[in-house]
């Protein structure tokens, strides 16, 4: 007895879709990826377990843990810091001020920084934190209330 075979057609597959896939990935990625343009600076921020994540102010001033303090790309003095923000308080008024505090600052330097904001006019400050339960060490800006 003589079966009929079945004509089978050749298997291929179809590589279209996943190119075009693939693509999409890509666009999506260079699209959306933020450079940000800020140099590396070795803090280790306090944690906050009640911060609230807020849109980042371009007026940022870093206080580092031996008690300098940098407003940009310039590094200041406690003496210098009071003229700094000065130049810079119009932008400070407008947009906010961020600061960024190493954990080990020494809490007169943190407080020092707060008063020449307030001495010019600068209402609505912010301190960076980082979130207690997560491993994620990027500063994010927190609202004090």
């Amino acid at each position: 007895m003589r079966f009929p075979r079945r004509r089978r057609d050749p298997v291929e597959v179809n590589l279209t879709p996943l190119i075009d896939v693939v693509f999409l990935l890509l666009i999506f990625f260079m699209v959306s990826t933020t450079f940000e343009t800020r140099q590396a600076l070795e803090l280790t921020l306090p944690e906050s377990l009640s911060g609230r994540a807020v849109e980042p102010s371009p007026l940022t001033l870093v206080v580092t843990a031996e008690g300098d303090y940098r407003l940009g790309a310039r590094v200041l003095n406690a003496d210098s810091l009071g003229a700094a923000l000065a130049d810079e308080a119009d932008q400070g008024r407008e947009h906010g001020l961020v600061i960024e505090a190493d954990a080990q600052a020494r809490h007169a330097d943190v407080v020092r920084a707060l008063d020449q904001a307030g001495l010019n006019g600068i209402q609505r400050v912010r301190i960076a934190t980082t979130e207690r339960a997560a491993h994620n060490t990027s500063p994010r800006p927190a609202e004090t209330p």
